[in-house]
């Protein structure tokens, strides 16, 4: 029988409101006019057009565990802002160093090292807590303003330096030294007083979401002080100066909130130990041999966290079945914890008794319905279980949920591949470029998928339009560089 587009789910990609946005050219001007009236809606194009550009150049995690984490924390804090005005959007990038920018849109990235340096989900708070200011108070549409008097070549080359300064400071200083300015980082970056601003209205949010106030003070103390005689700070030390008057202050305003007592976070320890097993610079054995050393040791902050990290690290080396015990163990003590959920499904995929693993996420999305790990999990079973159209509603949920996330639409090519669906394997390959900023892939694969679309004129129509979207965001995104 064949399936339309609607039947699919994936006539509801034809209307993102990005895709709107660039068909309908509503990219401002990039000169000094443009900057006077930097509105909301056009820090929404330009952050989704940014973020479409990390996609494509930078090492984005998509690991459904931790963004669930991620996401989950950030939006803790976000709902103890004030002056929110966009939709917040968090996201992994898988690098050691300490570094953490937020852009337009709401978009706040976090680098995987900051796992590997926060002792506390307080501290990583702490960091986060002070990027959504930046979002709420508009310093990056503030740092451009105070542009505005500088030619409209300048405000051009600041705005498409932009992307690469936040992400990678050093070579966003490079294409910054070629505008007509020849301006310097402090040109974009945030000034003294964002800083300032960003850390006293950072520090309000973080004792409202019931954190430590203590926690920002420790963690800019203990990176200051790690690399205070180095000859190559961490990213976070260029975009974010760590003077001993800004920490110094940080510990004065902590003083102001009364003593709280946090306890240690279970699931930052998990998210903790999962960074430094499956996307750190440690070797498998290496990873092994710092959780056995913990444990030994007694020198953890939460035991199963620990044995959490061993788990991980025996998955590794393959040691299946010694994994298994302790994932089971501790699946006994929280039975409802994605964490280990997560990895009991794939040691259940490994030895491919892919009925158990279904069997136990399907019980599990009862209680957690939109939990994108339970559905990206069991989409994944259902695929490898060559039960693929199983997965496609999981997957539609998914996209429902969070159109800027690439992994659905990854699935879901592999589930049409697998259904011997080419249409709809195409038109899902697309969506993935597209969010890539590749439009030019994307328009091949909708092409593709034209090719494969027999008589079903509406299906061949979405197509069509799709590929007018992709052309008209193109040019705005080159007109936007």
């Amino acid at each position: 029988m064949t399936k339309t587009l609607a039947a699919a789910g994936l006539s509801i990609l034809l209307t993102l409101p990005a895709a709107k946005s660039f068909a309908n050219n509503d990219l401002p001007d990039l000169g000094t006019a443009a900057v006077n009236t930097f509105s909301l809606e056009k820090e929404m194009i330009y952050g989704d057009a940014y973020m479409r550009v990390i996609r494509s150049s930078a090492p984005l995690l998509n690991d459904p565990v931790l963004s669930q984490y991620l996401t989950e924390l950030g939006n803790k804090l976000v709902a103890n802002a004030t002056g929110v005005k966009t939709p917040f959007y968090f996201f992994l990038l898988r690098n050691d160093e300490i570094n953490a920018f937020a852009f337009f849109g709401g978009h706040v990235g976090v680098h995987t090292g900051l796992f590997l340096n926060a002792d506390t989900e307080s501290e990583l708070a702490s960091v986060l807590a002070h990027e959504i200011t930046h979002v709420t108070q508009r310093h990056l549409a503030r740092s451009l303003e105070a542009q505005q008097k500088a030619g409209p070549a300048t405000i051009a080359g600041l705005l498409g330096a932009i992307l690469l300064t936040i992400a990678a400071p050093q070579a966003g200083m490079a294409a910054l030294a070629t505008t007509q300015a020849l301006a310097t980082q402090s040109k974009i970056n945030y000034t003294r007083q964002h800083e300032k601003e960003a850390d006293r209205i950072g520090m309000q949010i973080l004792v409202d979401a019931g954190f430590d106030p203590e926690a920002a003070a420790d963690f800019f103390g203990k990176i200051a002080s790690r690399y205070r005689f180095t000859t190559k700070p961490p990213q976070m030390l260029l975009t974010h100066p760590l003077p001993e008057s800004r920490i110094s202050e940080a510990r004065t305003r902590a003083t102001q909130y009364p003593h709280r007592y946090v306890p240690d976070s279970l699931n930052y320890h998990l998210a903790r130990a999962r960074v430094q097993v499956r996307f750190s610079s440690y070797s498998e054995e290496a990873a092994l041999n710092l959780f056995e050393k913990q444990l030994s040791r007694h020198s953890y902050a939460i035991e199963s966290a620990a044995l959490y990290g061993k788990a991980l690290a025996l998955f590794r080396l393959k040691r299946f079945e010694e994994s298994e015990a302790i994932i089971d163990k501790l699946l006994a003590r929280d039975d409802n914890n994605l964490f280990y959920l997560d990895t009991k499904t794939d040691l259940l995929a490994e030895r491919k008794d892919f009925q158990s693993a279904i069997t136990l996420l399907e019980a599990k999305r009862k209680l957690k319905p939109t939990s994108q790990v339970i559905n990206a999990n069991l989409a994944n079973v259902y695929i490898e279980a060559d039960e693929s159209p199983k997965a496609i509603p999981l997957l539609e949920d998914m996209v429902f949920l969070d159109r800027q996330n690439p992994l659905p639409y990854q699935l879901m090519t592999q589930a049409y591949r697998k259904d011997g669906n080419k249409a709809l394997e195409h038109f899902a390959t697309a969506e993935t470029l597209a969010l890539a900023a590749d439009y030019k892939g994307a328009v091949d694969q909708l092409n593709f998928a034209y090719r494969y679309t027999k008589d079903d004129a509406l299906q061949l129509a979405r197509i069509e339009a799709r590929i007018r979207q992709f052309k008209d965001a193109e040019k705005a995104l080159d007109e936007l560089k």
